[in-house]
């Protein structure tokens, strides 16, 4: 049987209640920012996309594309108020659209973010095969909602009211039943919300129209430094989690939620990215660093602090509260290396490369592989419920 965690979090009104609540706290009334995001066309030969830039009363911008529901773009002031954009990404929508281009920078994954072992699972009695597009170890799996998930559809795009210092859009996307393998007609919406208090806020709600399994995420490759800005290995981290979810050699949990005292994996006191990532340990071997999904530890399904980093030179900090059991750390260990062929190399919005450990991201989610794992939290969505999920991505200086 199923962990019967509920598949539920917080829902748009309560996101909204918390910017407005912050809002009232800073003030009201901002007539220089607009209650919408300003839009753009954002297009490559054959493909009409958009392009939306949130702005709040701060001077952040997060600019984001109904092409995968992707943020291009977040802007984030440092110690001394100067602003650089903190997530790798692509300048043109020609480059998103390169086959095997982009991995995945800023956008919504899914159906099934992470991995689903050997593309297979059985839900009420049938049995699902997905594409494998992913081989750890020559091992087959399922990644990030197979060969066309939702990183690469158009969502259709609808700027939302927001409170006042701040703007938002919700982007919506109806996947057929059968889409990439998966049962059932699921209509998923994602809100991104830019509030007064320089918080990124991301909501996810769906609903489905038969028995599926459902697990979206943003995402997106942070470099606190400014993207471009050399390797993230300084960067130190704080993660809620006392546990994580070990691996096979295949990066499949082995289903077992492990400690991690006495690991490199133990970042309920802070360290840098870089201080123990070379250590002789299975689990680093196996991932090529850090790429493992962490415990939250919480006592309850609301949002809690589930990480923090701090960039030491800019002095940027940034927090993620969300209502999800897990967050994976990965931080880049695919991307290029210096000495990688030109045909392989990524050219980011400032015009520098983006090499091995250029970036990290910490991926709010329920633990992969999770429809083969019953003693993890379930992901299972059925007809009459709704998905809720939220995440915030929250920015200061120190």
């Amino acid at each position: 049987m199923e962990n019967p965690v509920p598949r539920v979090g917080i829902t748009l009104s309560v996101i909204t209640g918390i910017a407005l609540s912050t809002a009232g706290c800073l003030g009201r009334g901002d007539a220089n920012v607009a209650e919408s995001p300003s839009v753009q066309a954002w297009n490559a030969a054959g493909h009409t996309a958009s392009l939306f830039t949130l702005t709040n009363r701060n001077g952040m911008t997060a600019k984001i594309s109904d092409y995968g529901a992707t943020v291009i773009s977040l802007t984030a002031p440092d110690r001394k108020g100067k602003f650089a954009d903190v997530v790798l990404g692509y300048n043109t929508l020609e480059e998103y659209l390169k086959p095997d281009h982009s991995p995945y920078f800023g956008t919504i994954a899914g159906r099934f973010a992470n991995r689903i072992a050997n593309g297979k699972f059985t839900l009420v009695g049938k049995d699902y095969t997905l594409a494998t597009n992913n081989t750890p170890a020559g091992k087959p799996c399922s990644l990030h909602g197979g060969l066309k998930g939702f990183d690469k559809v158009m969502w259709s795009a609808t700027p939302i009211q927001s409170p006042p210092g701040g703007q938002g859009v919700r982007m919506t996307y109806v996947s057929a039943d059968g889409e990439e393998g998966y049962p059932g007609t699921l209509t998923l919406s994602v809100t991104y919300l830019l509030a007064p208090d320089n918080a990124l806020h991301i909501a996810f709600e769906a609903t489905t129209s038969a028995t599926t399994v459902l697990n979206p995420t943003n995402h997106s490759y942070f470099n606190l430094a400014g993207e471009g800005s050399g390797d993230i290995l300084g960067h130190v981290v704080m993660l809620n989690a006392s546990k994580m979810t070990p691996v096979t050699d295949g990066l499949i949990p082995t289903g077992e939620l492990k400690s991690v005292t006495d690991t490199p994996f133990d970042f309920t006191t802070p360290h840098t990215i870089g201080e123990r990532v070379g250590a002789d340990d299975e689990q680093l071997k196996f991932g090529a660093g850090y790429d493992h999904n962490f415990v939250i530890d919480r006592t309850t399904n609301e949002l809690v602090l589930a990480a923090r980093v701090e960039e030491p030179t800019s002095g940027r900090v940034m927090e993620v509260l969300t209502t999800e059991p897990g967050i994976q750390l990965y931080i880049g260990n695919f991307l290029p290396k210096a000495d990688a062929p030109e045909a392989e190399q990524k050219v980011g919005k400032s015009g520098k490369k983006y090499h091995y450990r250029g970036g990290f991201c910490l991926e709010t989610q329920h633990f992969p592989d999770s429809p083969n794992q019953p003693t993890f939290p379930t992901t299972v969505l059925k007809p009459g419920d709704t998905f809720t999920s939220q995440t915030i991505y929250r920015f200061s200086t120190k």
